[in-house]
């Protein structure tokens, strides 16, 4: 073993860690040398949204010391950030294996540094903990959760005073105020049980109420009142409020996918509790078959992300992709707004660098502002507050099936979301159509897109490595030509510039700095290349567009944009 490797492991089994623990590394020492080193050759980084890995002993892994040391650093930042302060934070989980047990070693330290602290009395929505920070005033969140990833992880997402995930200069002052905590010893574990507040039932109606006032159409939803609903919240948290929300806005036929309404850590019916991949909404799928239903929707387990399924054209059951819901949301907030007399001057929405340009396209024949951000909802907030007092926020969104209406929270809220689809059903319904048909209807009007991720995961010690390598590869050595198309622009976000490739000059990108590199075709598609920040794996987002001049050609014109991104995949050598 390494020696570095070693030197953490005998600190763990000479410090004042539990038996249980130390058990637990002496039996890796004997039978899983490699999963021990694993788990001690780095410390869990403490990144820009908190911690996020896989659950078990070691420096390297989510356990009650790696979430007992970065919670003592968030405090120490807390309470130097507000002098001659009481300082107030709001602690909630989802309904993975240990997300209590962290959520209360969470609300132990924060309350012995003196903090209040606001604890659910069990497992809430992470959308409701953005919107709580907001209502009681505090300075700060955490949420326990591991949001979509598989059940063997767990993690902390650590928010500000505004309900939005940490942004500079916070995000950085906070990890380096959690790199300062070097032993377990310097974590104050209890002595404040007396600032601890339970919570439950009055921020949920706090909450239903906000939601409820998000509807824009209600005299839809009482005409269409029995739209089929089916809905999954995949073992998680939606099923706190998701059902209570369709109520509160007047939705009488909701249908459960029974096999998955119980919260369980082990998410026994799917491998990924991610409603971006089919097979978690599988089940769904069928039951909205059989009982022919309008709409069927699924959470993830913390309920952040929403994930669509309707019926095409041809009365088959589909699941929209990312963009595709996004497109729906942010026109039918702008459309709906503007007939119904609500629209201001200086309406305005965001999406991410990744997320689709029909939404600017679209934005723009409506002569609304539209914002692109880096990816992640913390960058919608933030643009929100430096917008707040002189352009209206209605919408925000991306293309990783999350989406964040209206400013009462800042961050996104699949609970608001399921609402808002429902409507924007029955809105269609109530008119003749589907929420299919008016995909198609949009893509007429506006362009013709069609997006697709791939997604490459890279575990294990080398993995950050070959990520590494392969963004060094496309970063130095961009190709000329992608499906036989020139490459006219490479947006490269880390160095903050966007060149033109056809003369070699060089612009300025006003965004933070993100490893993010983007190629853009003489057609106006995009791809991007962005290591994630929460997990090992790297993405690769492909959207490519085109024409519809007819409604009756869009299976032909939709299937060649799809031979296009395969083109693409190929020349990359992704597939």
């Amino acid at each position: 073993m390494e020696a570095m490797i070693q030197q953490r492991v005998d600190k763990w089994l000479k410090g004042n860690y539990d038996d249980a623990t130390k058990n637990s590394i002496r039996e890796l020492m004997e039978n899983h040398p490699g999963d021990l080193a694993d788990a001690f050759y780095r410390d869990l980084e403490f990144g820009t949204g908190g911690l996020r890995g896989i659950m078990g002993v070691g420096t390297n892994r989510i356990n009650q010391y790696t979430i007992g040391m970065a919670t003592q650093g968030f405090a120490n930042y807390l309470v130097q950030s507000f002098p001659n302060q009481q300082v107030r934070i709001a602690v909630a989980h989802d309904s993975r294996n240990n997300s209590r047990f962290f959520a209360e070693i969470t609300a132990n330290v924060m309350a012995a540094n003196g903090i209040q602290v606001y604890l659910f009395e069990s497992l809430r929505p992470t959308p409701e903990l953005s919107f709580t920070i907001r209502h009681l005033h505090c300075h700060g969140g955490v949420v326990c959760t591991a949001s979509h990833n598989p059940k063997e992880y767990n993690g902390y997402k650590a928010y500000f005073n505004d309900g939005g995930q940490l942004v500079p200069p916070h995000d950085k002052n906070v990890i380096n105020e959690v790199q300062k905590i070097q032993s377990v010893d310097e974590v104050k574990w209890k002595g404040g049980e007396a600032n601890i507040h339970i919570i439950g039932e009055a921020l949920d109606n706090a909450y239903i109420n906000m939601v409820k006032g998000l509807s824009i159409y209600p005299d839809a939803i009482e005409r269409q009142k029995d739209l089929k609903i089916v809905y999954t919240p995949i073992h998680g948290t939606g099923i706190k409020m998701v059902p209570q929300v369709l109520s509160a806005f007047g939705f009488t036929n909701l249908t459960l996918v029974d096999e998955q309404i119980i919260p369980d850590g082990n998410f026994p019916t799917v491998v990924y509790p991610n409603p971006e991949e089919s097979e978690a909404m599988s089940l769904g799928l069928r039951k909205a078959e059989s009982i022919d239903a309008d709409i069927l929707l699924g959470t993830d387990p913390d309920a952040d992300r929403v994930g669509v399924g309707v019926k095409d054209n041809h009365g088959k059951w589909v699941l929209l992709n990312g963009n595709q819901t996004a497109v729906l949301a942010f026109n039918y907030m702008i459309e709906a707004r503007r007939k119904k007399g609500l629209a201001r001057a200086n309406d305005m929405v965001v999406k991410t660098i990744v997320t689709t340009d029909l939404i600017d396209i679209i934005s723009a024949k409506n002569e609304i502002n539209c914002y692109n951000v880096l990816t992640g909802f913390k960058w919608i907030a933030e643009l929100v507050k430096s917008k707040e007092g002189h352009e209206n926020y209605i919408i925000g969104g991306e293309e990783s099936y999350g989406l964040m209406i209206g400013d009462q929270l800042r961050d996104k809220d699949a609970v608001s979301a399921v609402a808002f689809l429902c409507e924007m059903a029955a809105y269609e319904k109530d008119a003749g159509k589907s929420l299919y048909a008016k995909l198609v209807e949009i893509y007429h009007e506006y362009g013709l897109f069609r997006e697709h991720l791939i997604s490459i995961t890279k575990k294990g010690r080398d993995g950050q490595a070959e990520i590494a390598a392969m963004m060094e590869k496309f970063r130095n050595n961009p190709p000329s030509t992608l499906g036989g198309i020139p490459v006219v622009g490479l947006y490269d976000y880390e160095k903050s510039e966007a060149k033109d490739l056809s003369n070699g000059q060089v612009c300025s990108i006003g965004l933070p700095q993100s490893n993010v590199l983007q190629f853009v075709l003489a057609d106006g598609s995009k791809i991007s290349a962005r290591p994630s920040g929460t997990e090992p794996k790297i993405k690769f987002y492909f959207s490519v567009q085109g024409k519809l001049d007819k409604i009756e050609d869009f299976d032909s014109s939709y299937a060649a944009l799809g031979d296009k991104i395969n083109a693409i995949i190929s020349e990359l050598g992704l597939a």
